[in-house]
């Protein structure tokens, strides 16, 4: 009897740890390594991405430009019109005046925390360490249906109302295939303030030889990706603010 409750002790060991011995770092190691590799990560100079967003049953064209030097661009078409929803050249944050149409700055605090988000990218993940970012696995749980590792994501604070406040993140890995399938923030200011926001991330497919996710649902609103350009070609003045 006691050889018989070893082995089943043995057995359930060997079923349980694989998945709750990971650390934080050797999940994220193997989220880059089953996405195309660190290395081919770090060379990701900027992406295009070519979507379409549902917002209230209206598919709105969506183009978003990353690059590795901060630059961001996000431009919607509606109702035929092309229009700057985000804008940031490293320096200035910039966006549309749906009222006048008109590009208008970012006040200086916003333009502040943009600049601490350029650090993102490609993934908030990749060399945190450098980049000053603190990660924890908290532990496991179930995202509808999927069993995940949730890892803690402390970034640097962001300024809230002339005030630091902390930057937490909470991001929910797939056990099986080490990516990240949703992640959860606290929304710091405004009427939702307090609650949590919550973004998903699915149908991940291979660009060059990275992985990324197809189908992102973020603030109630489902975006489809249709295609991902890898290092495109950018006129550097689409960031910068209209004179």
């Amino acid at each position: 009897m006691k050889i018989f409750k070893s082995l089943l002790i043995a057995l359930l060991l060997a079923v349980i740890t694989p998945v709750s011995a990971q650390t934080a770092d050797e999940i994220i190691a193997n989220y880059f390594e089953n996405t195309g590799g660190e290395e081919a990560w770090n060379k990701l100079e900027g992406i295009k991405i070519i979507a379409s967003a549902n917002a209230q049953g209206m598919d709105i064209p969506v183009e978003v430009y990353q690059l590795k030097d901060g630059s961001q661009l996000v431009k919607i078409n509606f109702q035929g019109q092309d229009i700057t929803q985000i804008a940031y050249d490293g320096e200035t944050m910039w966006t549309t005046n749906f009222m006048t149409m008109q590009p208008e700055k970012s006040d200086a605090e916003t333009t502040a925390n943009m600049k601490t988000k350029a650090n993102d990218f490609p993934s908030p993940f990749l060399n945190y360490k450098e980049k000053g970012f603190d990660v924890e696995l908290v532990g496991n749980e179930t995202i509808e249906g999927t069993d995940t590792f949730k890892i803690k994501l402390t970034q640097k604070p962001v300024m809230v109302d002339g005030k630091e406040q902390p930057n937490v993140s909470f991001y929910y890995f797939d056990t099986e295939n080490f990516v990240p399938i949703a992640s959860e923030a606290e929304i710091p200011s405004g009427p939702m303030k307090g609650q949590m926001s919550k973004s998903t991330m699915s149908d991940y497919q291979e660009v060059d030889g990275l992985y990324f996710p197809f189908d992102m649902g973020m603030a109630g609103q489902n975006v489809i990706v249709k295609e991902i350009v890898i290092n495109p070609e950018v006129d550097k003045t689409m960031f910068a603010f209209p004179n």
